[in-house]
């Protein structure tokens, strides 16, 4: 019977090594993978941003000339959940290998470890 395994794990380099792992245990997968969260690449790239703001002048100015403020986007402008460099593993394999995958998983801190059919 076959059986699907998933994890979460806190970093992207976490899932890797224990998908790696989960793979040299012998036999009985049939198809494996990561999924990367985009958000937190997303959020990356921001990290190293400018941030613009712009301010506008008085209401009864008759030409609305604007202030441009900019400042480099720092750590904290990004929300939490949005840095986050979570990522998920799931392997495919036969319901005997099964138990053996999730303690691969559970030893380097994988999170949320499911099993199904």
């Amino acid at each position: 019977m076959i059986s699907r395994v998933s994890a979460e794990f806190e970093t992207s380099e976490l899932a890797e090594l224990a998908l790696k792992r989960a793979r040299e245990n012998p036999g009985g997968i049939y198809s494996s993978g990561v999924v990367y969260d985009r958000r937190s690449d997303k959020a990356v790239r921001l990290r190293n941003g400018t941030i613009y703001t712009v301010i506008p002048t008085a209401v009864t100015a008759h030409n609305y000339i604007t202030a441009v403020m900019e400042s480099p986007a720092a750590e904290s402008v990004i929300p939490e959940p949005s840095r986050r460099r979570r990522a998920q593993v799931y392997v495919i394999c036969d319901q005997e290998a099964s138990a053996g995958i999730r303690a691969v998983f559970n030893s380097l801190g994988g999170l949320n470890i499911k099993t199904g059919r």
